[in-house]
């Protein structure tokens, strides 16, 4: 069975032949096989339940997962059961505290990771540290982390936020979401320490960054260094493959796509090495796909 893009005949005529090497970290890392593995088992036991929003950010893998019973809702009150799963990227004590008052019970999938960055930033907040966690403050994993600082902190990437602030604050604490890079990472948390020192100014700065995710980075950014072309397979709402796409996108021509299907074969005229990189959250027989789908237009 062919996964490739419609045009690999055409391809083909033209005898293109190319290397492919893989990144020597892909596939789920352990909190993403952790959660799939909650969920899959609940299901079972169940027949049938529900998520409040995505376990992972992956399509793929959240299709595989319905095919066994599991349906996504966006709200809590549109759960309709008396048992909800939340995500591995956590949720905030106070979405917690509304699923038990509806007499809901909760299973949850954080990632332990998360559950780390979150009492990190419960500490700082409590000690009298006003939190800026480098991240989108959008994302899940970030609203979640906010929920233990409530009006003590700032989510951005912007260091521009902290600059704008009526009142500077004398002592910060700095973390970043789980998945961001760490070489942004760490230009952020330097500007934010120019910016704020200040008379009797305390500033901490804490290492929240999945190691998982470091080494990936590491092994991709490595990759990348030697071949012609990137491919990065994940979702592409998963933040941490947006950031392996992009740090990869500095060194060498790259692509994310989220299927074999997506791999335009113009991509590879000329590469003599193709490199193949994944989110945490992308499964092996995604990878396996798209890596038998480049051997296939290679010819």
């Amino acid at each position: 069975m062919s996964f490739c893009h419609r045009d690999i005949a055409r391809v083909a005529r033209k005898q293109m032949k190319f290397e492919i090497e893989r990144a020597k970290r892909t596939g789920f890392c352990f909190g993403v096989k952790r959660a799939i593995d909650i969920v899959t088992r609940a299901a079972n036991e169940n027949g049938h339940v529900e998520t409040l929003g995505a376990v992972v950010h992956n399509e793929q893998v959240m299709q595989k997962l319905e095919k066994t019973g599991v349906s996504t809702v966006k709200e809590i009150d549109d759960i309709k059961g008396k048992l909800v799963i939340t995500s591995s990227h956590g949720v905030s004590p106070e979405v917690e505290e509304k699923i038990r008052a509806s007499g809901i019970e909760i299973v949850s999938t954080i990632c332990s990771d998360v559950r780390r960055a979150q009492m990190a930033a419960k500490r700082l907040a409590d000690e009298g540290y006003f939190v800026i966690v480098y991240g989108d403050g959008n994302h899940p994993e970030v609203k979640g982390i906010m929920g233990w600082v409530k009006d003590k902190g700032l989510a951005t990437t912007n260091e521009k936020d902290i600059a704008d602030l009526a009142i500077r604050p004398k002592r910060i604490g700095v973390l970043s979401q789980t998945t961001q890079a760490a070489t942004e990472y760490a230009v952020f948390a330097q500007k934010v320490v120019a910016l704020s020192l200040q008379r009797d100014a305390e500033i901490r700065i804490l290492d929240t960054i999945c190691h998982d995710l470091r080494d990936r980075q590491a092994t991709t950014l490595e990759l990348a260094r030697r071949v012609d072309l990137m491919l990065v397979v994940g979702g592409r709402h998963s933040a941490n493959t947006n950031h392996l796409a992009n740090l990869s996108s500095k060194i060498v021509n790259t692509h994310l796509i989220e299927t074999a299907t997506e791999i335009n074969p113009d991509w590879l005229e000329g590469c003599r090495r193709v490199g193949v990189a994944s989110g945490s959250s992308t499964a092996e027989e995604t990878i396996a796909e798209v890596i038998t789908c480049l051997k296939d237009l290679s010819g």
